[in-house]
């Protein structure tokens, strides 16, 4: 069985929940089918990447939906190379459409994995302009026909069968994303902590992921100055979507620092042992997404022994369960078109109550945090995930028509 694996990202270009999950799939994906990774970017040093892609030159300026073209150009490029495949398997928009072309032009399975809904973010259009209209397209024109699509949650299939109901149900599955429990696991290390200007006595509040609405990064900062100031409070974040988010979030983490003070804020992406030991430090780790099918990161901090505080928004609460490995904090969103909550000072206040109820009770959040670490062991182990996942592949070529030459 030959499967190409079709991806934006791949180590060392990991950016994302979507570049993890792909990285550590392709990993146990490997041992069990002929597995080639084709991705954006420059030559990859892995023996598993078979083709690596760069934007038509042809396709140059800074207009926001130019990017969105150079994406689609790399689509076709991707769909010429991967000629030998039985079966494509497509991850977020940007690849999407290159596996829903390979299933034309060779008449080969395409699964797509969806770990986000272009629809469900519309304050990308404030990044991309006319762009976002273009990864919409690609999108739906892929998903509508895939021959399988793996939502990453149950929240996701239902969120996917919401924004395409011209998909039938029967198509979209449910498997999890996974996590490698070798690679993620307590680091009683401090040499990373101290290096950040980090007392490994006092509690750690902390937040990792983008500076984009979708992370919720703006309501966080927000409750900051109502979380007790025993709390370091440490921003693992940076890549802002626009200028606009980004003065917003210097605004906002000047207000806190002059209000509670303690504050670290990581702005370049750390490696995964910087994250991991600091995750296996972290009193409380804070989810504030308002958008998030999925929430690998909570995994990675469970696995960590990190309890969690986290938005009850997506596939999370499939993640987090209220009471033994976090906290859950209500959201309701209000009636605009980005998802924004109804109430920002109820939301906020809710987080910084949370997240205030673990750090005056220790024992608690040790005891969710080893709770957490149980789950992640338990349930979304990779092996098991990458099993189902080749189980489908199994099903679908089982059921394709003879490739075509």
């Amino acid at each position: 069985m030959r499967v190409s694996l079709l991806t934006r990202e791949f180590p060392p270009e990991v950016y994302g929940g979507a570049g993890v999950h792909v990285e550590q799939l392709s990993a146990f994906l490997a041992p069990l089918v002929d597995l080639a990774v084709h991705c954006f970017g420059e030559p990859r040093a892995s023996p598993l990447v078979a083709g690596t892609y760069e934007p038509w030159d042809a396709l140059a300026g800074a207009a926001p939906h130019v990017s969105a073209l150079r994406m689609m150009s790399v689509d076709l490029a991707m769909t010429a190379g991967v000629a030998d495949a039985d079966l494509v398997h497509s991850h977020t928009w940007y690849t999407n459409l290159a596996g829903h072309l390979s299933a034309l032009t060779y008449g080969i399975p395409h699964v797509a994995t969806t770990h986000s809904l272009e629809p469900l973010r519309p304050w990308k259009a404030e990044q991309l302009g006319g762009g976002y209209a273009l990864s919409r397209f690609c999108e739906r024109t892929a998903l509508e026909a895939a021959d399988r699509i793996i939502a990453v949650s149950r929240q996701m299939r239902d969120d996917v069968l919401k924004c395409y109901p011209a998909i039938d149900p029967d198509r979209v599955e449910v498997i999890f994303n996974g996590i490698d429990t070798e690679l993620y696991h307590p680091d009683p290390g401090t040499d990373v902590l101290v290096r950040y200007g980090l007392d490994p006595e006092r509690p750690i509040v902390t937040f990792v992921g983008r500076i984009t609405r979708q992370k919720g990064l703006v309501h966080l900062l927000e409750a900051a100055p109502r979380i007790d100031p025993a709390g370091q409070l440490v921003l693992c974040a940076g890549a802002p979507d626009t200028a606009e988010i980004a003065a917003e979030v210097e605004r906002l983490v000047a207000e806190v620092r002059a209000r509670r003070g303690g504050v670290t804020w990581i702005r370049q992406v750390l490696p995964r042992r910087e994250i991991v030991q600091l995750l296996s430090h972290t009193a409380v780790f804070v989810c504030p997404s308002i958008y998030e099918p999925f929430g690998l990161v909570n995994v990675e901090a469970m696995a960590c022994e990190s309890a969690v505080v986290a938005s009850a928004v997506g596939g999370i609460p499939e993640v987090v369960v209220h009471g033994k490995t976090g906290l859950l904090v209500s959201f309701q969103p209000s009636d605009d078109l980005y998802g924004t909550p109804a109430d920002p000072a109820a939301y906020a206040a809710g987080l910084a109550e949370a997240v205030n109820r673990l750090i005056a009770d220790p024992a608690r959040a040790h005891a969710m945090g080893r709770a957490g670490r149980q789950r992640v062991v338990e349930v979304f182990s990779w092996p098991a995930i990458a099993e189902r996942t080749v189980a489908l592949y199994r099903r679908m070529l089982d059921r394709a028509a003879p490739r075509q030459a």
